[in-house]
Formats: C-alpha cells, structure tokens, sequence
C-alpha cells in the first residue's frame, strides 16, 4: 500500500492554521497589498474596477440561479439578505439612471432583475425548503441606521438633495447587504456549495470596488480625505463603507480558499 500523498495547498494551509493571530493578520495584508499593486500597474481605468466589481456580483446571482433551478432548493440562502440586496440596488438603479445612464446602469438593472427573481424562488415556488428560523436578522438594524446616515452625510453635487441622498442610502445599504447571509450561515454552522460560492464572489466584487477607493486616495495624496477638516465627510464615509463590507466578507473567504483546496464539497463554519 503506497503512502498518502499530501498535496502542496494542504500542506500549505496547514502551515497557515497553525500560525498566531497576528502572523495570519500579517500575510492577509501582504497578499491584498500585492494584489492591489498588480491591479495599479496592469489597470489604467480605475473605473473598470466598478465595472468589475459589478459583473463578479452579477456572476454570483447567476450562481445562486443555476443552484434553484437545477437542485430545487434554497436551503442555506438568506432571503433577507436578498430583500436588502434588492433595496440597495433599486435605489443606486434609480440613481444611475437619472445621474449616469451608462454600463453601471445596465449592469445594476440586470443583477437587480436577476435578484427579484431569486427571492420570487424563495418566496413563492421553493418555499418548503426555505430555513425561516435561521434567517432571522432584523433588517432594521441595518435599513434605520443607514437611512439615517444617508441623510446627515451624502455626497454633495449639482443633483437634487433626494438622489444625494438615496446614492448614499445605497451605499451604505451594501455595505452590510450581506450580514443577514453570514448570520444565517453562523446559524446553521456549515454552508452549502452554491452558497459559498455567491459570498466568494460577493467577497471578490468587494475587493475590486474597495482597490478603486484605495488607490484613488493614493494617486490624489489623500486629497479626498483631507476634505473632512472642510466638514465633508462623504468620501471618508463611501470608503468606511467599502473596508466595512471587505472586511467582513474577509474571514469567509479565507475559509472558502482553505475548503476548496481541501476538496471539501460542504463549508463549515467557524465557531
């Protein structure tokens, strides 16, 4: 009988496990660092970062389509989560359209599309396999706030005060459009395939979106942030907002990454 191989990833990941806080803090940051520095020197368009950060969450809707379609199931999807997915883009839809009216506009309307018809599954015709008892984070402890922030800091442009406001509802809403799925996972302590793979692909599109604010503040020597001593804090919120939402999908990804070189066909959650 030959011996067990040990694949390099395994090996690898077991290294990582075993390694502090701190150190795993520490490699995290270089990895984002170099891949930042990669995407500054191979992307000139900044804007395609939006662009990127767009189609990835789209691809992850399509994802989320594929699995209620062929399997017949919503277990382990958060249709709060979906609910305030909705929200958030029919608000910056609603925006783009009257502000921008380009390849944002297109992509928005069509993750919207593809998400309403997510929660119509989930809903209506896959009801029975819905889990209603671990989908149970208030939405309003993250829809009041937001609204609320939106209305104090918003961006200031020659728009009406109503669209400032609501493309800063929309933001803000995004940043924590996907606490309900975490909780929900937290809850039932593992995590379907397709399911991982929607959060994984969220986690990418927030990486994307976040570089963009990233290396802007960069190339403009922090400029942006300076305007807080003038009282404007739009921009310092809009890039809270993006490090919110990165870093709470950060911890998932890792595992996600750790599962999938493993061969693990079901993610477990971390206690």
């Amino acid at each position: 009988m030959g011996r067990k191989r040990t694949s390099p990833a395994n090996v690898l990941f077991g290294w990582l496990r075993r390694q502090s806080l701190k150190v795993k803090t520490f490699i995290g940051a270089a990895v984002g660092l170099f891949a930042l520095v990669a995407l500054k020197f191979t992307v000139k368009n900044h804007n395609h970062f939006f662009v990127a950060s767009e189609a990835v969450h789209l691809s992850g809707i399509l994802v989320l389509i594929y699995k209620l379609t062929t399997q017949k199931t919503c277990s382990g999807l958060s249709m709060k989560s979906q609910e305030l997915t909705a929200m958030f883009l029919a608000v910056r839809l609603f925006c783009s359209t009257i502000m921008e009216g380009d390849i944002h506009t297109f992509l928005d309307f069509t993750t919207l599309v593809s998400t309403i018809w997510v929660i119509y599954m989930i809903r209506f015709k896959l009801n029975s396999t819905y889990i209603k008892e671990l989908d149970n984070f208030p939405l309003y402890y993250v829809v009041v706030p937001s609204a609320i922030l939106a209305v104090v800091v918003h961006p200031f442009t020659h728009h009406f005060r109503i669209g400032r406001i609501l493309w800063a509802l929309g933001a803000y809403m995004e940043a924590v459009s996907v606490l309900p799925q975490l909780h929900m996972m937290q809850n039932a302590k593992m995590v379907e395939p397709f399911t991982a793979h929607y959060v994984f692909a969220l986690g990418v599109s927030r990486f994307f979106s976040c570089a963009h604010w990233i290396l802007q503040i960069y190339e403009t020597g922090g400029s942006y942030l300076y305007l807080v001593g003038s009282g404007y804090f739009w921009f310092l919120a809009a890039f809270l907002s993006e490090m919110v939402q990165t870093f709470i999908l950060t911890d998932f990804c890792y595992y996600y990454i750790k599962s999938f070189m493993q061969g693990q066909l079901i993610m477990k959650m971390p206690v």
